[in-house]
């Protein structure tokens, strides 16, 4: 496996998953963008600030962007701490406004990742409603359907995690093949990242302690780099349309 001669853009590279990815696709031969609100520490090829939450902002990076891109990897995102607007913009519609309009500059072989969540497995219980939100075709038009279907702010992180999984599976055959780009998520559990604070804040002592009892550890944030790298590469050319769990067998253990 290698990302040899390939253009890899990094939303969230300034830490996190995000840095780790870069590294590693550097190490392999890509050609790395990274993406983020704050200035990395870290050696790159290329960076560009934006907030992913602000669909202008998008745009102007997006013009900033190279033509021809490779793999795009969607790791920028916040926690359900944050106000559900954030919430909202980042981890879903700003995601999508991006992604949507990187797809034509995707060479053919092109790779997408999504970073969704252990959290996001019960999106077969809102199935209707993400669709809904889904099926609608901008930014400022998912933001109407959201004002007229409001979220809770206890459950935000949750659901748009389950949304964005939903809409990547449904984008994932026309846009293979239309356009022989592939789309995916992985869905990790904790991590060791700066934020892995807010996320236990978020779920609760309770929560906190169940899943304590059912993993050895909270993942290292190269761990889930690394699948994310696998998916980006030619290694992983027939791999479309999956979710795929890097959280050290913790769903399981729900089963």
């Amino acid at each position: 496996m290698n990302l040899q001669n390939k253009t890899l853009i990094v939303t969230g590279v300034a830490s996190g998953i995000g840095a780790e990815l870069a590294r590693l696709a550097r190490f392999q031969g890509a050609t790395v963008i990274g993406v983020d609100r704050h200035a990395p520490q870290l050696t790159l090829d290329s960076f560009v600030q934006a907030d992913l939450g602000d669909p202008a902002s998008i745009d102007a990076l997006v013009a900033r962007l190279p033509a021809r891109i490779d793999g795009l990897c969607n790791i920028a995102g916040v926690p359900g701490t944050a106000p559900l607007q954030a919430v909202a913009t980042v981890n879903y519609l700003g995601l999508r406004h991006l992604t949507q309009s990187l797809l034509p500059r995707m060479s053919a072989g092109g790779s997408i990742v999504n970073v969704a969540s252990v959290l996001g497995a019960q999106w077969p219980q809102r199935l209707e409603r993400h669709k809904a939100l889904a099926a609608t075709p901008s930014f400022e038009a998912g933001q109407q359907w959201l004002a007229a279907n409001p979220v809770e702010q206890d459950n935000c992180y949750q659901y748009f995690k389950e949304a964005l999984i939903v809409w990547s599976f449904q984008q994932s055959q026309g846009w293979f093949r239309d356009h022989s780009v592939r789309i995916n998520c992985v869905a990790p559990g904790p991590v060791f990242t700066p934020i892995l604070g807010d996320f236990v804040s978020m779920l609760g002592p309770e929560r906190v302690a169940a899943d304590n009892q059912r993993m050895t550890r909270p993942a290292l944030a190269d761990e889930v780099a690394a699948v994310i790298a696998f998916l980006c590469s030619d290694a992983a050319r027939w791999v479309n349309g999956v979710n795929l769990p890097v959280d050290g067998g913790l769903a399981a253990t729900y089963v």
